[in-house]
């Protein structure tokens, strides 16, 4: 299971970039129980802080000129110490800076990067905050999985630049998988998508969250204005579903498997 207490190189915070901030809201605090602080603009730009038993678990921004034409999405961030040291990292391991490092003040430093198969995966080096301190409970982020077209090259970038330690779950020709950790301390995976993702959707991350029932959740998400693209099923870890939140922003959700954590 995640810890809630970020190590380097693991999730450590997720956000959500949108083009109806306000609708969004609603959504997921309807959805999974959230409440919010919104930041002050001149200094945040007005980034709001999703909350969940008075925890922080997710972010979420409004789209800016700059990304017109791009879909809505969550985001994770990984743990680093240095962002700076890890942007030169990126681009010796055949990854590009996206987003350069830059201070939020008082909080810590971001960045994004697009990884070796061109997955988009922002960093965080903490101050003030540290990251989500709620993690696998319901109405909050309870996984996270880079679906990579080029499956090797993914395995590589995320041990060279971030220095995971990394476990094969399986190596069939169906089904590729490789946790960064182990077990039941596993952090993340990476799988290989080369057989699935279609010419028009490149590498990327998603963000599962935990629920208490994924059929209820699923069904209360579409009476929202959500699109069921995938499932319910059941896998060895819970059952799953993937959405779309009413602005396209992809997300899964997973029941765990009574008495296990996910």
């Amino acid at each position: 299971m995640p810890s809630p207490v970020p190590t380097p190189g693991a999730p450590c915070w997720i956000d959500l970039t949108t083009t109806d901030v306000p609708g969004a809201r609603r959504f997921y605090a309807d959805l999974f129980g959230w409440e919010y602080q919104t930041g002050d603009d001149e200094k945040y730009g007005g980034y709001v802080t999703a909350t969940k038993e008075g925890r922080p678990v997710a972010g979420m921004m409004k789209k800016d000129d700059s990304q017109a034409g791009m879909p809505d999405v969550w985001s994770t961030y990984l743990r680093v110490d240095d962002a700076a040291a890890t942007a030169k990292a990126v681009e010796s391991s055949g990854g590009q800076v996206l987003v350069p490092p830059m201070d939020v003040p008082e909080q810590g430093h971001m960045a994004i990067f697009g990884d070796a198969t061109g997955a988009a995966i922002g960093v965080w080096q903490p101050r003030e905050m540290l990251g989500y301190e709620l993690v696998a409970e319901p109405g909050a982020a309870a996984w996270h999985e880079l679906h990579a077209k080029d499956y090797d090259a993914a395995v590589r970038f995320y041990k060279d630049v971030f220095g995971w330690e990394t476990e094969v779950l399986s190596d069939t020709p169906d089904f590729r998988y490789t946790t960064m950790g182990s077990g039941m301390t596993a952090q993340a995976g990476i799988m290989d998508a080369s057989g699935y993702l279609p010419d028009n959707i490149p590498s990327h991350w998603v963000v599962y969250f935990a629920v208490e029932d994924t059929d209820a959740t699923v069904e209360k998400a579409t009476a929202m204005g959500a699109a069921l693209q995938d499932g319910p099923a059941d896998s060895d870890f819970g059952r799953v579903a993937q959405l779309a939140d009413p602005t396209g922003a992809v997300f899964r959700i997973i029941q765990p498997v009574a008495g296990q954590g996910t």
